[in-house]
């Protein structure tokens, strides 16, 4: 057995998914482990350079994390031959220009979504790399989720039949920071540094509808600003003048319509805060984060509407909940497990790619464009 190092350069993980989800759940975590195990015995150990600009953030999370690399040097690491992986997790408005100075550099890519600030931008740069030949992946988490799992399991196993409906809804109140502190920074608020509910999280639903259900054709939305003032992190007012809540309407390949809210501005009163309900000829499903309940034809109950008397039927007493069958680690680790061996080509193809990133920035700007004329819009294949 072997050890096989791979140096990458993280840049922008002072932030808090940054910090959490890819540095401290994924890299830390598979670096503590002993790296990735490859199918031939060998191990795979990350190497990471922690990149940005505040010296003293850098120098605190490496010393929390066991880093030994930092540097407030962009150029200079793109120019290290020891590392060959780029991974970004910065701002959307940067993004697109750093990921094409690092395939000019030669290096792989893996970064957060969106890949890019418009289309235009997402599919050059995912053009760049194909020309390059550098490999590249983009986070899609939400597949990873051990709930979505369970659901992809019920699909997978034809226990819905032919679905014929989603309903999802995701978010929770974030507080303005007045009367409590705002437990999401001021910048998901502003449209100048790249805020806004719809940028945020249709890329997200692209890639859940596409995988799961059936690849997004038309999209009608409705975006809000609700909160239209929010207390930044200096603890004084500012204009929030991007949406911070969705209502968006998707039809997709196969005749399945999906609709999902989206909201920053919302009580949670379900079982999590996001749940997915899939409604099919042979039964149903319900996913959450986690946890995923299922409701068969013959189990379905067999309500008659009369308003006058208190409802008699408990409508949660006759779902199921599906068992956890296997481990679900953390669904970034996953993810950041998978793309590794696919650089150290045990896994050779990788779906979630820069044309993927793309695809869900399609979305974005299709549910924008579709809130700003107020009409469907439809999406055409894109071609890489």
């Amino acid at each position: 057995m072997a050890e096989r190092r791979i140096g990458i350069i993280m840049n922008g993980v002072t932030g808090r998914m940054g910090t959490n989800q890819h540095l401290v759940r994924s890299i830390a975590a598979i670096r503590a482990d002993g790296g990735v195990a490859l199918a031939n015995g060998d191990r795979l150990m990350p190497d990471p350079v922690l990149v940005g600009r505040n010296r003293a953030k850098l120098e605190a999370l490496a010393r929390a994390h066991g880093v030994e690399r930092i540097s407030t040097d962009l150029d200079a690491c793109l120019r290290d031959p020891r590392d060959e992986l780029f991974f970004d997790a910065a701002t959307t408005q940067l993004r697109a220009g750093l990921i094409a100075r690092a395939i000019a550099a030669g290096k792989h890519i893996y970064t957060e979504k969106p890949s890019a600030g418009s289309l235009a931008e997402a599919l050059e740069i995912a053009r760049q790399a194909r020309r390059a030949g550098v490999k590249h992946g983009v986070v899609q988490d939400k597949l990873f989720l051990p709930g979505l799992r369970k659901l992809k399991l019920v699909i997978d196993s034809g226990f819905l039949g032919r679905i014929c409906a989603v309903r999802g809804e995701f978010g929770y109140w974030v507080f303005e920071g007045d009367l409590q502190p705002a437990q999401r920074p001021s910048w998901n608020y502003k449209s100048a540094e790249g805020g806004g509910i719809i940028l945020d999280m249709l890329c997200h639903w692209r890639y859940v509808l596409d995988n799961l259900f059936g690849e997004v054709k038309a999209v009608s939305c409705l975006g809000a600003t609700h909160i239209p003032q929010r207390i930044g992190e200096d603890g004084r007012p500012y204009a929030a003048d991007v949406d911070d809540a969705a209502y968006a309407t998707f039809q997709l390949r196969g005749g399945v319509v999906a609709h999902i809210n989206s909201s920053w501005v919302t009580r949670v009163r379900r079982d999590d805060l996001a749940t997915f309900q899939v409604d099919g000829t042979h039964g149903s499903a319900v996913a959450g984060l986690q946890k995923c309940w299922t409701q068969s034809r013959v189990n379905t109950p067999k309500p008659v509407w009369n308003p006058d008397v208190p409802q008699s039927i408990d409508f949660f007493a006759g779902w199921q909940e599906v068992p956890d069958t296997e481990p679900y680690p953390n669904g970034f680790r996953v993810q950041w497990e998978l793309f590794l061996r696919h650089l150290a080509g045990e896994v050779a193809t990788f779906p979630w790619d820069l044309m993927a990133g793309a695809r869900g920035v399609q979305l974005a700007e299709a549910g924008l464009r579709s809130w700003r004329e107020r009409r469907w819009i439809d999406l055409p294949l894109l071609e890489a």
